[in-house]
């Protein structure tokens, strides 16, 4: 076997690269290689690579600015339920983070690499885009934040006499501050992520010892303080607020438990709900902190969920005794009035300014490292073509400079907004979208029941899944409509460019493996014992030789099949005792790529035989699936004509032969050398006309209906890109058997030209034919002394009438040809149409030759003809003769399809 000795986990598990290069920092992860010599070295352990940073994003500025903006508006009771709500949400995303992050090795690019691993690359890529854009609106809110904390202390106020009030206030000067603020938070980012990372772990010392201030601040303020708070009102009016600090009180207590909603000072809207959620959701947008920083772990699969769930409850905590203490010891004027109350309850008031500038600080390096790192594996991984190339160009310590570059310039458009709560919803739903997609691709990992997704976490099941994936979308329209509506949308022409865009990638479909399990449960509901005639439809196998000189017949067909199952068989002629490996396997990307060149809707099934006969033997017999098996065997002609190239008349198939191959590897050269050249008429036959013939009996012996098409390299318009409904087309049907003259009559059709009739209805409604007229031609002998054909046509309309066929009625008289067919055989036909041994007629030239001026003469101007197909002989040494019969009498007709009929197909009842 050529791949028996290939590396065990050489395309990873799951989809998921086992290699240890770092995507994010320079590895070939995008491009499925392995990792090289020179790939980064992880360095990040569990508490520094994802503890710390997950900690400080989700503290940020809520932790210290907008504690009291929470508890203010919406009182504690609707306080502790938004951070109920918050952390059941996030938590339901964290288990699946932890699921998905433990099933296989992370690259870089964190909750992108996990999605787009998992759901294929147009979520993955979608949603990517949408994460990375969540982050870079989050650092332009951590950044608007850290600049409203540097105003409150520095900026110019009238009303206060402080040296340190210097900075001037304004929107531009708001925007100026931020852009300063920004450009440090580039540099820091430039020099690497390795010296945030360690420098984060002092921050968090920083941050925790200010948290520390303000628990014990209420413990050493014991006595009552009060504020004179002055905003700028509407007009350039000075609004002025007494405001009370209590110290632990119960009546404060009471007075804080129930919601007052007020007018924001900083935006002059009056908050809600659902607008106060939007900003205080802004501090549990970090749990991914720590995944973004995939590339950089030493062990993501374990560090990830451990990280994340500690970080998570630390942070839960603090949040719980933060909204106490504030609800229990401040007036809800002071909680409303100034967001940064904390300064002036702490008994240090500088411990609560540096915890602010230093948790804005480092969430905002935080997020746009975290954005730089998603951006440069959407890059690595090409998925948006050459906007997102440069994004790919890392330093030679494999810092992504240029990803950094980019996500600084959009972040530099966030702040254009001025006020950290005008932003907050759209921020909020971002993410939220951002957590749904997460919860489906572990949803879908789940409901696909892959045996490859084993993840070492547990904790999860598909209800929470689910559950985290109705409550994401819940809140986001609760939030924000209009934001919600417009990011869906945007995720949706995100998924159609990138699905018509057709990225290649190795990594798996969960679309396939979603596919696979509904086809294998809806197979097994597919019972043949309910089959009932109301519902049949063509299920084809297409016996192909050289696909070479067979296109136009593939196309015919793929209109033909009726949305029933369309199987291409190929036989290989062969035997496996001789051969090393199986011929056959490597063969089937090929005609999978031919398929999608023809546009056709069919399977593909090859088998190896030691003759033709006996390999499409296998094939009627194992081809399809429970319910859905080949009922009809499409042969083409058994001629002496000669083949055209399909292949040299399609442009699909010899223009553009620079471009590069598929999905799967097959380009057009290689496409155009697998298929041998069409037979000359020197070449040897692959069938004897013994075995063609023995075919036919085959498939009629085992209950198949049989149809042999001949002259469709003729048939024009049928190729993919052709636009056409068959206006200008005729069908023709000849229900009658036109070599058995006293066989049938014009009333007295068999179920044979019931087929023929039903084949040439299907036919007329497909979306190319749907227009084209339809003539039944009766041929009569209308010089009979009883003139009984008379009532005959008219109960043949009635048929027609009841099988709702919608055709003309051509009577052709047929005397002269019926005088040809010499004695009266009818005994002989009868016989033979039983199947029993009597040896078939030798059928006459003149015969022959009038029955094809008949129809030479009545469908000269048809697209195509349908024609009734006689029963093969038994004998094999007649096998030349009939189809010498068949080839007279179809000679310069023009598509043909002859059809023998089995299956009992029309139904005049409901």
């Amino acid at each position: 076997m050529s791949n028996e000795h290939a590396p065990l986990l050489a395309h990873g598990v799951c989809g998921l690269s086992v290699d240890t290069a770092v995507c994010g920092m320079g590895g070939s992860e995008g491009t499925g290689e392995a990792s090289t010599p020179n790939a980064v070295p992880r360095k990040l352990n569990t508490f520094f690579g994802v503890i710390v940073p997950t900690v400080l994003s989700m503290f940020s500025i809520v932790l210290f600015l907008r504690t009291g903006f929470v508890v203010g508006h919406a009182g504690l009771l609707q306080g502790l339920i938004m951070l109920l709500v918050a952390y059941i949400i996030i938590s339901l995303t964290i288990l699946s983070i932890c699921a998905i992050s433990t099933n296989g090795a992370v690259q870089g690019g964190g909750a992108y690499f996990m999605i787009s691993r998992s759901l294929g690359p147009e979520f993955g890529g979608s949603i990517g885009l949408m994460f990375f854009l969540a982050k870079v609106c989050a650092c332009g809110v951590y950044v608007l934040g850290l600049v409203e904390a540097i105003l409150d202390i520095f900026g110019q106020d009238p009303a206060s006499s402080s040296a340190l009030r210097v900075l001037p206030q304004g929107y531009w000067y708001t925007v100026l501050y931020s852009s300063i603020v920004l450009l440090l938070v580039l540099l820091v980012c430039l020099v690497g992520a390795h010296i945030f990372a360690r420098t984060s772990f002092l921050i968090l010392l920083v941050v925790t010892i200010s948290l520390l201030s303000i628990y014990i601040s209420p413990l050493a303020l014991t006595t009552p303080l009060n504020f004179l708070i002055s905003h700028q009102g509407p007009g350039n009016h000075t609004l002025t607020y007494n405001a009370s600090y209590t110290g632990f009180n119960g009546t404060t207590l009471r007075d804080n438990l129930g919601s007052s909603y007020t007018v924001d000072y900083s935006t002059g809207k009056v908050m809600s709900f659902a607008s106060v959620f939007a900003v205080m959701f802004t501090s549990c947008t970090g749990i991914m902190a720590g995944a973004n920083m995939s590339g950089e772990l030493k062990n993501p699969s374990a560090a990830i969920p451990k990280g994340t769930i500690i970080a998570v409850l630390y942070t839960c905590i603090v949040y719980v005794l933060l909204f106490i203490l504030a609800s229990s010891t401040c007036e809800r004027t002071l909680l409303v009035q100034d967001y940064g109350f904390f300064q002036r309850i702490n008994i240090w008031p500088p411990f609560v300014t540096i915890g602010i500038y230093c948790s804005a600080l480092s969430a905002a390096m935080c997020s746009l490292i975290g954005a730089s790192r998603i951006l440069h594996a959407l890059a690595l991984d090409q998925l948006f073509g050459f906007p997102l190339a440069p994004a790919a160009i890392t330093s030679s310590s494999g810092n992504p400079w240029v990803a950094v570059l980019y996500t600084w310039g959009l972040a530099q458009c966030v702040v254009f907004a001025g006020q950290l709560n005008a932003i907050a919803g759209l921020v909020t739903v971002f993410y939220l979208l951002a957590y749904a997609a997460v919860d489906l691709a572990c949803l879908a990992l789940e409901w696909a029941s892959a045996p490859n997704f084993r993840p070492t976490f547990q904790v999860f099941s598909w209800h929470t899944c689910l559950l985290g994936i109705l409550s994401c979308l819940v809140m986001m329209f609760v939030i924000n409509p209009v934001y919600s509506s417009a990011s869906i949308i945007l995720l949706l022409l995100l998924l159609l460019f990138l699905h018509y865009r057709s990225p290649t990638s190795s990594w798996g479909y969960i679309s396939q493996a979603l596919i696979f399990h509904q086809v294998r449960k809806y197979l097994l509901m597919l019972d043949v014992r309910k089959d009932h005639v109301k519902f049949w439809r063509p299920q084809v196998l297409l016996m192909v030789a050289n696909p070479r000189s067979s296109c136009q017949l593939i196309n015919f067909v793929n209109q033909l099949k009726k949305g029933g199952l369309f199987v291409l068989g190929h036989v290989k002629l062969g035997d496996l005792d001789t051969l090393p490996s199986d011929p056959v396997q490597q063969q089937y990307n090929f005609w999978l790529s031919l398929v999608d060149k023809l546009g056709v809707k069919a399977f593909v099934d090859l088998t190896l035989s030691s003759s033709v006969r006996q390999g499409t033997q296998h094939l009627l017999r194992i081809t399809g699936l429970g319910g859905m098996k080949p009922n009809t065997l499409v042969l083409g002609f058994y001629d002496s004509c000669t083949p055209e190239d399909y292949f040299l008349q399609d442009p699909a198939f010899y223009e553009s032969e620079e471009a590069g191959g598929d999905d799967f590897g097959v380009d057009l050269p290689s496409l155009q050398a697998h298929f041998p050249p069409v037979r000359h008429v020197e070449s040897p036959r692959w069938l004897t006309p013994e075995e063609y013939v023995g075919i036919i009996s085959d498939a009629i012996k085992m209950s198949k209906n049989v149809c042999l098409g001949r002259y469709f390299f003729q048939l024009q318009g049928e190729s993919m890109g052709t636009k056409m409904d068959g206006a200008e087309r005729i069908i023709d049907v000849w229900p009658l058997n036109l070599l058995r003259p006293g066989s049938t009559s014009a009333a007295s059709v068999d179920v044979c030209s019931l087929f023929l009739l039903q084949m040439a209805c299907v036919l007329n409604m497909a979306s190319r034919w749907r227009h084209a007229r339809m003539r039944i031609f009766l041929c009569v002998e209308a010089e009979s002394s009883d003139q009984g054909w008379v009532v005959k046509e008219e109960t043949f309309r009635e048929l027609l009438r009841k099988l709702r066929i919608r055709a003309s009625i051509k009577i052709v008289p047929w005397d002269s040809v019926v005088q040809l067919y010499g004695q009266k055989q009818t005994q002989d036909t009868e016989l033979g149409e039983l199947g029993l041994t009597r040896p078939a007629p030798a059928l006459s030239e003149d015969f022959l030759s009038a029955v094809n001026c008949l129809l030479m003469e009545h469908s000269a101007q048809a697209a195509v003809r349908f024609l009734y197909l006689p029963r093969p002989p038994t004998h094999s040494g007649q096998s030349q003769q009939y189809l010498s019969q068949l080839e007279a009498v179809t000679h310069g007709l023009g598509p043909t399809l002859l059809i023998h009929g089995l299956t009992p197909v029309t139904c005049t009842e409901l």
